[in-house]
């Protein structure tokens, strides 16, 4: 593998070849196809995310933990087109290359073999850089090393390539202009009689007419809807019992019983989280970030990490916990990730279980709107939620937590972030919601 140094440049031997860049942030890789002078020959040589196939270019979004690629077949580069250009840019809260580190970029065949590879230097306030360029020199292909940076960000680096671009809001259309001439009405039908002049006004001190009662209802009239209920009253152990068709919506910190009406304990329940991907407006066009979050269950007994049920270990290994993995189309009706719990299953020995969410690619949960936990019940449905607002600068959260309060279960809402990008990352950080109620 050949490393480059900024100017410098080698030669591409092969005709397919993948381009990444490696940044420790939320960043989008995308490429110009440039012909003579350095322009594009219109937008559509712009290959981004919301356009991401061109002649010979396919910007390939993050999947299965690997970043933004950028595939490239230079035989299928149109003969006009001179240089393809490639730029990266932090999506990563108005953060700047010189707060999270340098870009490496990297060019690899087909196969996946690294062939060249550019670490970016001296790099402070940019929020988007031209890491390489793959041009056509006398008939053959070769990889450049630029590092170029534009602080004044992607709209800049658009302009000086021959595409208008603003960063701005799309405005919204012009009302038409009034007609110069007023257009009379249309004439009334000689068969429509006039309407019937008003009422004369009241004299000044007169009494006006009460006005007219409501119409009695009908059978057949809609019902006005139901009140909302009331809040369940709370029950010893310093929760609320659960009640059938009236779930609770918990804040932060607040605590349920898992006893539903008449003392009746819940068995068999399910845990579903879930999340949506902050939809973000873009130069052209708006679009959701990728994010690849992972829910978890950890139990513990005391303070102690007992097991943990996760991506990687679906099922708990006494078996009273499982994960049953993604469920974007299923009986969640939203869950992203659900976890069974069967409650009689526990072993005494455990006395809380921890629901966590982590961000395997690193990004934050300040990308992330409406996370939210689920308890339901498989008879009787949904019994709590609780839903976060805002997002967090952090990687990873904890969400909920079930625990044993003497011979009952409580699940309470915990909702506080922590820096952890996989379960067993966050596994220390976990030791101070277990003991007791927080």
């Amino acid at each position: 593998m050949i490393a480059l140094t900024k100017g410098t440049n080698a030669p591409l031997d092969v005709r397919q070849v993948t381009v990444t860049v490696d940044v420790n942030a939320t960043a989008d890789l995308s490429a110009l196809l440039l012909a003579a002078g350095g322009k594009v020959r219109s937008e559509s040589d712009f290959i981004f995310y919301n356009a991401p196939t061109g002649p010979g270019v396919t910007c390939v979004s993050p999947a299965g933990g690997a970043g933004w690629q950028v595939k490239v077949d230079l035989d299928a580069v149109p003969a006009d087109v001179e240089v393809v250009r490639l730029v990266t840019s932090l999506d990563d809260g108005g953060k700047t290359f010189g707060q999270v580190g340098q870009p490496l970029a990297r060019v690899s065949d087909a196969a996946g073999t690294p062939l060249v590879e550019f670490a970016m230097t001296g790099l402070s306030t940019e929020v988007i850089v031209m890491p390489l360029e793959l041009y056509r020199r006398n008939g053959a292909w070769k990889v450049r090393a630029v590092g170029q940076g534009y602080a004044g960000g992607l709209v800049a680096l658009l302009g000086d390539h021959g595409i208008e671009a603003s960063d701005g809001p799309a405005q919204p259309a012009a009302a038409p202009a009034a007609p110069s001439t007023p257009v009379p009405p249309p004439p009334v039908a000689a068969t429509t009689p006039p309407p019937p002049p008003p009422a004369p006004a009241a004299a000044l001190g007169s009494t006006p007419p009460p006005p007219p009662a409501p119409p009695a209802p009908s059978m057949a009239s809609t019902p006005p809807p139901p009140a909302p209920p009331a809040p369940a009253a709370p029950a010893a152990g310093g929760g609320v019992n659960l009640t059938k068709g009236r779930p609770v919506s918990l804040a932060k910190g607040q605590t349920v019983n898992l006893v539903k009406d008449g003392g009746q304990k819940l068995g068999l329940v399910r845990m579903g989280l879930g999340w949506d991907p902050i939809k973000k407006g873009g130069l052209f066009g708006s679009r959701e970030v990728d994010i690849d979050l992972d829910a978890s269950a950890v139990m513990f007994a005391g303070s102690t990490l007992a097991d943990i049920a996760f991506y990687n270990q679906l099922t708990s290994k006494d078996g009273s916990i499982q994960h049953t993995g993604d469920n974007r189309t299923g009986d969640g009706d939203g869950d992203d990730e659900v976890v069974m719990v069967d409650l009689n299953r526990v072993p005494v020995h455990v006395d809380s279980v921890i629901f966590i969410v982590t961000s395997y690619q690193g990004q934050t949960f300040e990308q992330v709107s409406n996370a939210f936990c689920r308890l339901v019940d498989q008879t009787d449905g949904e019994l709590a939620r609780f839903t976060l607002a805002g997002g967090m600068p952090f990687t990873g959260l904890a969400m909920a937590r079930m625990y044993r309060q003497g011979d009952i279960w409580q699940f309470q809402a915990i909702g506080e972030g922590l820096q952890a990008k996989t379960p067993l990352d966050a596994l220390p950080h976990l030791a101070k919601y277990v003991g007791g109620k927080h």
